[in-house]
């Protein structure tokens, strides 16, 4: 494997900073000639906006967070109306995204912006970088596209590229390659040209330097040290492996009539402010009788009519969830604290975690 960016001396940092220029030239060239990725806040200057997508498309991917940006700016078109608006509409909105925490930093960001900054957006890369919910990347982006600043992106697009382009194997997830990877993305960045270049290169590492990447097609491939060297599937290289815990949910829906029984979850875990059923979990699978009797001796027996059970996971990125759903129809309601009891055909201004949402789609009777 080849030797780390770090470690090379001499004659050869001089070939790195003349292979960053070449590159740097070339991309820019590219962007203005061939790169034809679209999306509706590419060459948007309104520093509101940018962090709105840039805060839609962490852990998002574009093509879902597209359609979640164009409704969020129709809403709400600035940070006003963002600061004003009730929670409830706002995580109404960001219905499905997932990773509500985000949801979360962007409402008391757009008060915190709209009350003590009067209204306006920071516009250093340091008071940017202040707010809450935003790193380095984010402050990065929104600095250098809206302002222009010569702040580079660093993403999983742009480690991806740079660890190719200079073939390094440095882990980018190590603190020895976070750091690298930075001080080589700033020394590439071109003066005077920040946000044109940090667009270029994350559409270039999404259409071009994939995962599994195009090289035959790479404007760059005869000067790539990594095609070169063959060595570009290989990077770039990780060193943690995620470890996944796996969860059992067993939603007890619990109906009367025409209403349902939910309540807002405020622990802090996933899907914190977000409405569910009543919800059981446990250490492993439950068949459906072993279910209603755990129902049974935590809540008292009253009088239902069980329903079939309906199984489905979901995978997140540190968690597995097995789910399982039984509708229990009952005769009168029943209190149970923290509880309380809407109208069916009232869901819908309500904001649930994704699964159960497929579920009232596809299950709720």
């Amino acid at each position: 494997m080849p030797v780390p960016l770090n470690a090379r001396q001499g004659p050869e940092s001089g070939k790195i900073d003349e292979l960053a220029r070449i590159f740097a030239s070339k991309l820019l060239e590219w962007n203005s000639t061939e790169n034809t990725r679209q999306m509706p806040w590419k060459g948007e200057k309104d520093p509101y906006r940018i962090w709105l997508s840039e805060v839609i498309l962490q852990q998002t991917k574009v093509e879902q967070g597209l359609k979640y940006y164009e409704n969020f700016t129709n809403v709400f078109p600035d940070v006003k109306a963002l600061a004003t608006a009730p929670e409830a509409s706002v995580f109404k909105q960001w219905e499905g995204l997932g990773y509500y925490s985000r949801c979360r930093n962007l409402i008391h960001t757009a008060k915190h912006i709209a009350g003590e900054l009067n209204g306006r957006f920071p516009d250093t890369y340091e008071s940017i970088l202040s707010l809450k919910g935003v790193g380095s990347y984010t402050a990065a982006a929104i600095s250098s596209f809206a302002y222009n600043l010569p702040h580079a992106v660093l993403d999983g697009n742009v480690y991806r590229v740079l660890s190719r382009i200079f073939d390094i194997d440095v882990p980018i997830d190590s603190a020895a390659g976070k750091k690298q990877f930075s001080a080589l993305a700033q020394s590439v960045l071109p003066e005077g040209r920040a946000g044109e270049y940090n667009q270029a290169i994350m559409d270039f590492g999404a259409v071009v330097c994939k995962p599994s990447p195009n090289c035959s097609s790479c404007f760059f491939n005869a000067h790539c040290k990594a095609f070169r060297a063959g060595h570009q599937d290989l990077l770039p290289i990780k060193e943690k492996k995620i470890k996944k815990k796996e969860r059992w949910f067993n939603y007890l829906v619990l109906t009367c009539k025409d209403r349902i029984l939910v309540r807002q979850r405020k622990a802090r875990d996933i899907w914190q402010d977000l409405f569910e059923f009543l919800l059981l979990e446990t250490g492993k699978v439950l068949e459906r009788q072993e279910l209603l009797d755990v129902f049974d001796r935590q809540y008292g027996k009253f009088n239902y009519r069980a329903g079939q059970t309906y199984a489905v996971s979901q995978q997140l990125t540190h968690q597995s969830i097995n789910f399982q759903f039984m509708q229990l129809e009952l005769e009168s309601e029943k209190e149970i604290a923290g509880f309380w009891w809407i109208k069916k055909e009232e869901m819908a201004d309500y904001a649930f975690p994704r699964t159960l949402q497929q579920f009232i789609a596809t299950g709720l009777k």
